[in-house]
């Protein structure tokens, strides 16, 4: 995943971007980078590690000599950036935000047709901006090269990019997965997927950008250089768990859309008569708490907080690189209230089920705090298929994720045939996995949302939707 944000004004934008940026450390964990142009001393880059140390004490100390009237900057989960390229187009510094699945495909082939040497990382993959940006430069204008872009690649890319000039050419990718906001101000205007990262800077809302649509950012406004598409696919996982609770979009707040879909939750277990009888209802810190809160309000069952996150130095459990590390944190940071759990029959929301690491800890933590019964309820469907477009499930495999290792067990290849029955809790396959689940993770009784709920929740034109990762389809 990975979150962006730039900003053009007629004075100085130095702390706008880093604070900017900042207000995106939600959405990666790994890299972060900032890019500014000044009339005077030209382009100046920073990239820092942000895998132990948060952004902002990684970036401090550069800012205090950097100056700038236009920036552009990213936190990500992959390669290290913004870059800064030499073309025929100019120098400009870009970054892009998405994955390209079929990148080695389109390196080769540039790279034999022109003879060409492009930089890779230490495991011998390219640089999947650089990439972008020796594509974007085939073309005889960015805006061409962008358009061009979009229809090589395979997967979803967002892109930035800092022109010479000191203008930002902001493009929304080809489906809209991601947001891309533009906000306005008097000295300048500014580019951001979440748009409460510059509200909290003075901006307003000035305009979302279309799928696949490009404008050009100047201090005094934005021009359109190629028109949006017609169809949109924006993540339903951004509403579901990687959303900040300020966020919105499509004009659908987050923390509104999780105490609906909590709320959807509870009516349809009602209405099944499967809500089991607990003292408490509680959410798995930070982004099952306001799925836990709808659900408590529907099912009048009270809420509490048996856990709390403790989150000064590890804020996200997947943080580390080492897996025993990450799961120490993962049962390190939940820090328990013993009154709330010894004894206590406790029904928790999480917002979603990817590796099960978490999940299996945070369980296994409550037991050992003397929980009379422990029941789970997860805030999407079972996740099947690994993300093709963001880059948020553990690698390009799908039989990294924990349903499809338990249809596995289950099955074995032959029940890979059936991934759609078992994705299906009225069907008989389905069933058999929540049931072979909640022995995993030895739970009272374990419930997950529909793919209806959560898009009822979500309340858009579900045809707006990306669900691959629960239904494969795209």
């Amino acid at each position: 995943m990975g979150g962006y944000f730039g900003a053009a004004s007629h004075s100085q934008i130095v702390l706008d971007v880093f604070f900017g940026v900042d207000y995106h450390s939600h959405l990666g964990t790994k890299s972060a980078g900032l890019a500014f142009w000044d009339r005077e001393k030209g382009f100046r880059k920073d990239i820092h590690s942000i895998s132990n140390t948060p952004f902002r004490a990684r970036f401090e100390k550069d800012i205090e000599d950097r100056t700038g009237t236009s920036g552009i900057g990213c936190i990500n989960d992959s390669d290290p950036q913004p870059i800064i390229v030499r073309s025929q187009l100019g120098v400009y510094g870009i970054l892009t935000t998405g994955i390209i699945r079929n990148a080695e495909e389109l390196a080769e082939k540039y790279m034999a047709e022109h003879k060409a040497l492009l930089s890779v990382q230490s495991s011998g993959r390219v640089n999947m901006t650089e990439l972008a940006a020796v594509l974007i430069n085939e073309e005889p204008t960015i805006e061409r090269g962008i358009v061009r872009l979009g229809r090589l690649i395979q997967g979803s890319l967002t892109v930035l990019i800092l022109c010479p000039d000191g203008s930002i050419i902001a493009s929304r990718d080809r489906m809209g997965r991601l947001p891309v906001h533009i906000g306005k101000r008097d000295d300048g205007r500014c580019v951001s997927l979440e748009s409460f990262a510059y509200q909290k800077l003075g901006y307003e809302d000035e305009h979302e950008l279309g799928p696949g649509e490009i404008v050009r950012i100047t201090p005094d406004g934005w021009e359109m250089l190629s028109p949006p598409g017609e169809k949109t696919r924006i993540c339903a996982f951004l509403w579901s768990y990687y959303g900040y609770p300020n966020s919105t979009y499509n004009n659908v707040n987050v923390e509104a859309m999780r105490y609906r879909n909590g709320e959807i939750m509870a009516r349809n277990e009602e209405q099944d008569m499967t809500m089991p009888e607990v003292d408490y209802v509680a959410g798995v810190p930070d982004s099952g708490i306001a799925h836990a809160i709808g659900y408590s309000g529907e099912s009048g069952i009270p809420y509490a907080r048996p856990l709390i996150k403790y989150t000064p130095t590890w804020p996200r459990s997947f943080m580390p690189d080492n897996q025993d590390v990450r799961n120490q944190v993962a049962r390190m940071k939940q820090i328990p209230v013993q009154e709330l759990i010894s004894g206590k029959r406790l029904l928790f929301i999480d917002d979603s089920i990817v590796r099960g690491t978490q999940l299996r800890e945070t369980v296994d933590f409550i037991a050992e705090m003397g929980a009379e019964e422990v029941h789970v309820r997860i805030a999407c469907p079972p996740i099947m298929y690994a993300c093709k477009y963001l880059n948020f499930s553990p690698g390009n495999d799908d039989m990294g994720l924990f349903a499809r290792k338990i249809i596995q067990e289950i099955e074995g290849d032959e029940g890979q045939k059936h991934v759609d029955e078992y994705a299906d809790a009225g069907t008989e396959r389905g069933r058999c996995l929540i049931k072979t689940m909640a022995e995993r993770f030895r739970l009272d009784s374990l419930g997950f949302q529909s793919l209806d709920g959560l898009l009822e929740a979500i309340g858009i034109d579900r045809d707006m939707i990306c669900t691959y990762c629960w239904t494969g389809k795209e």
